[in-house]
């Protein structure tokens, strides 16, 4: 199966960007993802953990059994004709459940998953959340032949770590590649253009197909999903991604729960402002619109705390609910003014 190009965009959400196309790791797919590099405010000093891990040879024997190839089959949206796309994944808990990415089953019409053994079974989607490129699946395979993996603190992680990353690129089933993680807090751009914060940066090989794989530490848990790569040439060119396991987490029980993950939606586009975040565009009808909130506002306080940048601002509105009612003071002109703002359910 020949891979196809997913991105052709390397740009920032803040100024120009330049640099090698974005590619999702995934063997087909039409959304476009981006990823967005940051500084990082703290020097983060590379670390060597020698001797508290196990050797690559066995976190592959530890977690293999748990990564799963994935195929998904769906019809072209222009010709209508079938088509058919691989990931990755890895079994998480006894239930049967699969988290991947959702890049990987979006648009899905049958789903099926490969086990360790070759054996192949029907799987169900329980919930995707675009916005932190995660999906949850279901697989109606024995419990006797699922071996699940445990989810990691991401925030534990060290630039210089070692990590293992075990997938299918290519359709390669139970494929395993060595790196260490070569940057933290990097931004990628979600399938529905949204960020996703802390993602994890390594050199261990990530191709097409890889999508929805686990990112290891030297104790066999995972410490991300992988998700995308810049590449000039659309294969592995040592930087690939991982959605952060802290988020993975908190979206797959939602996902699991209630097969829905919600986020908080404030309806602005922002750019960087002296002691705030202006407001470059509002979204009609959208919960700044609504409260009166304009093209070229600087919020300097969201929820009675201090906004000094746009992540700040971002971070805030991610930790509230749709449907919190929060207190938004900008300026305006030479005026401050504060307004009551309800939040929506960000778009899909």
């Amino acid at each position: 199966m020949s891979a196809r190009i997913l991105a052709v965009i390397f740009a920032a959400l803040i100024g120009a960007g330049a640099g090698a196309a974005v590619y999702a790791a995934l063997d087909s797919d039409d959304g476009t993802t981006v990823i967005r590099q940051v500084q990082v405010t703290q020097s983060l000093q590379a670390a060597n953990r020698t001797g508290t891990g196990l050797t690559v040879g066995a976190v592959y024997k530890l977690a293999h059994k748990a990564v799963v190839e994935i195929t998904v089959t769906s019809s072209d949206s222009f010709s209508g004709q079938t088509q058919q796309a691989q990931g990755s994944g890895f079994v998480y808990g006894r239930k049967g459940d699969v988290l991947t990415n959702q890049h990987v089953v979006d648009h899905a019409q049958s789903i099926k998953v490969m086990l360790w053994n070759g054996k192949s079974y029907p799987a169900r989607l329980i919930g995707g959340d675009p916005s932190t490129d995660t999906a949850v699946i279901r697989v109606d395979a024995p419990a006797s032949m699922l071996q699940p993996l445990e989810l990691g603190d991401s925030d534990d992680v060290e630039v210089g770590d070692p990590v293992v990353a075990i997938g299918s690129p290519f359709g390669l089933q139970d494929t395993v590649t060595a790196g260490i993680v070569s940057a933290l807090h990097r931004q990628m751009t979600s399938p529905n253009k949204f960020t996703i914060d802390n993602s994890i940066q390594t050199d261990a090989a990530i191709n097409h197909g890889n999508s929805g794989g686990p990112l290891l530490n030297m104790q066999g848990k995972v410490i991300g999903i992988n998700s995308q790569i810049e590449s000039d040439s659309g294969g592995n060119d040592g930087v690939g991604f991982a959605v952060p396991a802290n988020t993975v987490r908190k979206i797959a029980t939602k996902l699991i729960t209630t097969g829905r993950a919600e986020h908080a939606y404030l309806g602005v586009q922002l750019d960087a402002a002296a002691g705030g975040a202006r407001v470059v565009e509002v979204v009609a009808g959208k919960p700044a619109a609504k409260a009166g909130i304009h093209v070229d506002d600087v919020i300097t306080s969201f929820a009675g705390e201090k906004v000094s940048t746009v992540d700040d601002l971002r971070f805030a509105v991610d930790d509230k609910q749709p449907g919190d009612s929060v207190s938004v003071t900008f300026k305006r002109g030479g005026d401050t003014r504060t307004v009551t703002v309800k939040l929506a359910a960000r778009p899909s």
